[in-house]
């Protein structure tokens, strides 16, 4: 559930170590202004654009939640076992190299990407895309939005992307410099050459 934050329609709690936080054109906010307004407004998520845009995420309604849960289950089930990479997600924040602050429904990093980070540079929001990003539509979603985060996910670095439209049992999958491929009610999803062994089970997803 994705809304564009205005002071019309959310209440935020601006942080009292004093700053001015604006919307739109006027000034994007940094990394550490935007932290604090997540940190003071926990009930809801919060993305930020390159252009500095703010995005109030409330929570997904239960059958989301559910679809979602399965897939980080299945998902870190094959991490432990396969040890090379961390699993993480929708409540983790990732700064993409373009400057915008996205978190994705479930994602997973190569454990040698996150070495080459200091102990300093792990706390907070990460600078790093991930390696694979997934994204479960829901019913009140917009699929072109979607699609433009699926795609500046790709332009900034991942290699694999699974947007998941429950609704109509539908599957878009990103890779790099390639076409995108849309499934029509697949049973099953390959982690491919990047999460090698892995495959979605998308019996209680779809």
């Amino acid at each position: 559930m994705n809304g564009t934050l205005t002071l019309e329609t959310v209440k935020i709690f601006i942080p009292r170590d004093s700053f001015t936080f604006y919307f739109g054109r006027r000034r994007k906010p940094s990394i550490e202004e935007f932290a604090k307004i997540c940190q003071q407004n926990r009930e809801l998520r919060f993305e930020m654009s390159k252009e500095g845009e703010i995005s109030a995420m409330p929570p997904v309604y239960s059958d989301t939640s559910e679809k979602n849960s399965e897939i980080g289950f299945q998902l870190r089930l094959w991490a432990k076992k396969d040890k090379s990479g961390k699993v993480y997600e929708s409540s983790g924040g990732f700064v993409l190299p373009n400057g915008a602050v996205r978190s994705p429904d479930a994602c997973w990093i190569n454990k040698k990407r996150l070495e080459k980070l200091s102990e300093k540079e792990r706390r907070g929001f990460i600078n790093i895309c991930p390696d694979f990003v997934i994204e479960l539509r829901s019913a009140s979603d917009s699929l072109p939005q979607l699609k433009a985060k699926m795609l500046e996910y790709m332009e900034n670095g991942a290699r694999l992307g699974w947007l998941i439209d429950a609704g109509k049992k539908r599957v878009h999958i990103y890779r790099q410099n390639k076409d995108v491929e849309v499934l029509e009610n697949p049973q099953t999803l390959s982690g491919e050459n990047v999460l090698q062994g892995f495959e979605l089970d998308l019996s209680e997803i779809l």
